[in-house]
């Protein structure tokens, strides 16, 4: 078949064989034109207008629907629930990806849900898109771990199509690619015989086309192409000789198979490493509703298959026609020294009820293909340990962009990920020999002596006090190295941020600033470090590195000895632009930024701002500024310039704490926390070891390790209680006297601000009293039995003379 007679084909299918997918189009092109009217003069659109389209869709029974719009909201539970309705009446949906490339975690609803064939664009080099979104899903973090988006990718670039008027005119994004798949599919419908249609044609049976059938391009990774480039004619010969059944997507994960499985192929597994999670979809030809049959069970092809264990978490329920089935992985303590590839299967078996005229459910087993590489564990200073557990993204919540230089993103919803808009940094320190881990659970949930450093990027939450005590215990006794990375956080400024959203009509106002610098404090207090409330914009060279200071913060209390830099910024929040005003014009003061500070074992730097980092709205990056700081965290490097004794603080920078950034108290935020009005739990993203526990460190009483100076922290209360609610028992500063062990500890503790114990005293002193008062009572008792004795030999002796004169 030429060209040309596929071409034909086409229209005629589209305009005999599919009238109802047309009539349905026309509708929507009528009801959207005239929101896009409306959304052009008021900037605004309605959930209610879509549901109306998707139930004229059902009531007529559509075939195919496509979608060439979206948005980040996907807890928008009426259009979200309208679109699990239209594919559970065996609608086949396609949806546009988004056009928010080449940023990662940036895919848009409803075609990231797994029940909707989501569409990205190429062009016709093959070659992704610039504009198209890019995977993972972010539904599942922070607490789990992305599904695979989007799921096949279509031409998209200067595609000619019709004007609203008359002639053509070239068309470029996913909205267009999403088109050019429905008419796939509505090809591939036209195949199968009428009588068929019910038996075979539905939502999941059509994607198992699509996926199985498109050609894997070689470049991009699985969250940039999904299956890879639609492939009409593979597709069809699929669904010629097609039997309904269950299937997984992606059905491999090749360790060897590298752009494409990123970002698993660049980091090998190792013992004793956080599980490494991959999120496959399980697509249920069987019919819209299916079970799993049994928990999933891993076949390894040799012994050494034995050395990986895998714990699962999956769907109760398969509806409408998809799951999802959750791979958590972790090398056991046998194979510390193990290097090697493991290779073997995952096998899922998957039930739905008969279909009409059956006896029997239908069954069918899914096989995942497994080919991993495992190392040696790494050293502990190669080792780096992210905090995902305490980032919180729009949606539910309005969290505020980072930079508020960007205007035309308000939103903070790229998942904060390492392998979303932190990816770039990830390959960074990959190249550098860093081994990155993910702790999507509480600060308990970790083992301190294994990582060299806890890095702290961007994060939203609060802490429980079982997590403070325990960080202050791993930086000071085991050597942890703690990196913060600061954002802006201005009460003021989130009240001018407030908008009246017309689709709730409710005001939306900021929850919190670019970070939650009030819980950052109270985990910092310990150490007498503390952020401010400015919002800094400017330029500043440190060894010979420019880099952009976006939005950030300052730091406002660090303890004498430690090392910080200063440079002059501009205070664009509100207090500071009236204070500009004043001052007759912007002027620029020096605020101090990037703190450096031994702390016990353990070392400490904390950073205003991350969007040197972050790939979203990046202008410059401070990579380099990050490795130095590893290098110091983990390493005890000393950089010369960021070490030099200009900026070293013979007296502690001092900020009263009631002069601190306070919470709002307008804002119910346990709405959005993992931690106000929550249960301290370790989840399925930590050790096995420690699932369902409250964590390391903690014992089986639900109580805290106690820590000298504190008391212990019953776990049975409500943890929406803050650090004032602990008993803490304040401790006078150390003053610096001589270089004995104590001070090795506590040498640079010599500031106002600080509550730390005096380390010799809780570590040993006490417990060697209690051994020479055991001693000393014992040789008294000793000496007590001695003197009776003698009393009674004398008073025998006495008696004995007395008798015999």
């Amino acid at each position: 078949m030429t060209i040309l007679d596929m071409v034909h084909l086409w229209l005629v299918l589209l305009l005999v064989k599919m009238q109802d997918v047309l009539a349905l189009l026309q509708t929507l092109r009528s009801m959207l034109f005239g929101c896009l009217l409306m959304h052009s003069s008021l900037q605004v659109s309605y959930t209610s207008w879509f549901l109306d389209a998707f139930n004229y869709a059902i009531a007529t029974k559509m075939d195919v629907l496509n979608l060439s719009i979206g948005g980040p909201d996907y807890l928008d539970l009426p259009f979200v629930e309208k679109v699990w309705e239209i594919t559970a009446n065996n609608i086949i949906m396609v949806s546009a990806i988004g056009n928010d490339g080449p940023l990662y975690g940036t895919l848009n609803n409803p075609a990231d849900q797994s029940d909707v064939i989501g569409v990205g664009g190429i062009d016709y080099s093959d070659h992704i898109a610039s504009f198209s979104s890019r995977g993972m899903s972010t539904w599942e973090i922070p607490h789990g771990y992305g599904r695979v988006k989007p799921d096949v990718v279509a031409y998209g670039r200067e595609i000619m199509g019709s004007k609203i008027s008359t002639g053509c005119k070239s068309l470029s994004g996913t909205s267009v690619a999403s088109p050019v798949v429905a008419g796939i599919v509505c090809l591939l419908v036209s195949v199968i015989p009428e009588n068929k249609r019910k038996d075979i044609l539905n939502p999941a049976s059509m994607k198992q086309a699509l996926v199985e059938g498109a050609s894997k391009l070689s470049g991009p990774n699985m969250y940039e192409q999904g299956a890879g480039r639609v492939d009409l004619l593979e597709s069809y010969e699929i669904l010629k000789s097609y039997k309904p059944r269950a299937s997984i997507f992606p059905s491999v994960l090749d360790y060897t198979d590298c752009p494409y499985s990123w970002p698993f192929c660049r980091q090998p597994f190792y013992a004793g490493a956080m599980p490494v999670i991959f999120n496959v979809t399980i697509l249920n030809g069987m019919g819209v509703i299916g079970h799993i049959d049994g928990p999933p069970v891993w076949l390894p092809d040799s012994e050494e298959g034995n050395l990986l264990s895998i714990h699962f978490t999956y769907s109760d329920v398969i509806w409408p026609w998809t799951g999802y089935l959750a791979l958590h992985m972790q090398i056991k303590e046998e194979g510390v020294y193990f290097s090697g590839e493991i290779q073997g299967n995952v096998t899922v078996n998957v039930y739905s009820p008969p279909s009409q005229g059956e006896k029997g459910p239908r069954r069918s087993t899914c096989t995942l293909r497994l080919k991993l590489l495992a190392i040696p564990t790494p050293q502990r200073s190669q080792r780096v340990l992210w905090d995902q557990f305490h980032s919180i993204k729009y949606p539910p919540g309005y969290i505020p962009r980072d930079s508020l230089d960007v205007r035309n993103d308000i939103l903070d919803w790229h998942g904060d990920h390492l392998h979303t808009n932190f990816h770039i940094m990830f390959n960074m320190l990959r190249d550098a020999g860093y081994y990155v881990e993910t702790l999507g659970s509480p600060f308990t949930c970790f083992d301190a002596n294994q990582y060299g450093t806890l890095l702290l990027v961007d994060l939203e939450d609060e802490y429980f006090p079982e997590e403070m005590n325990k960080l202050k215990n791993d930086v000071i006794i085991n050597g942890l190295g703690v990196a913060v990375f600061a954002d802006w956080y201005n009460v003021d400024s989130m009240m001018k941020m407030k908008f009246f959203d017309d689709n709730t009509r409710s005001w939306w106002t900021p929850v919190t600033g670019g970070a939650n610098v009030p819980a950052l404090n109270d985990l910092l207090m310990p150490f007498g470090i503390a952020f401010g409330d400015k919002i800094l914009n400017g330029d500043f060279v440190i060894n010979g590195e420019q880099t952009r200071y976006a939005s950030g913060t300052d730091v406002v209390k660090f303890p004498e000895g430690g090392y910080l830099h200063r440079f002059p910024f501009l205070d664009s929040s509100e207090s500071g632009a009236t204070q500009n005003v004043l001052l007759s014009g912007m002027s620029k003061a020096d605020s101090p930024i990037l703190g450096l500070l031994e702390a016990g074992e353990g070392r400490i730097v904390v950073y205003g701002d991350s969007n040197c980092l972050d790939s979203s709205h990046m202008v410059t990056n401070c990579y380099w500024l990050l490795k130095k700081i590893l290098d110091f965290t983990s390493k005890n490097i000393r950089d010369g310039v960021l070490f030099s004794d200009t900026t070293k603080l013979d007296k502690a920078l001092h900020l009263d704490n009631n002069q601190l950034p306070s919470r709002r108290k307008d804002v119910n935020f346990s709405t959005y926390s993992a931690v106000m009005n929550k249960e301290l739990i370790c989840g399925s993203d930590s050790r096995f070891e420690v699932w369902g526990t409250k964590g390391y460190d903690l014992n089986v009483r639900g109580r805290n390790r106690r820590l000298p100076g504190y008391t212990s922290i019953d776990l049975g209360r409500g943890l929406n209680y803050t650090m004032e609610e602990v008993p803490v028992k304040q401790f006078k500063s150390v003053k610096k006297e001589d270089t004995s062990l104590g001070n090795k500890y506590l040498g640079y503790l010599y500031g106002d601000d600080l509550d730390f114990p005096e380390l010799v005293a809780s570590h040993w002193l006490i417990p060697a009293i209690v051994a020479v008062s055991g001693l000393l009572l014992l040789l008294w008792s000793f000496w007590k039995i001695r003197q009776k004795r003698r009393r009674r030999r004398k008073g025998s002796a006495f008696s004995r003379s007395a008798a015999n004169p």
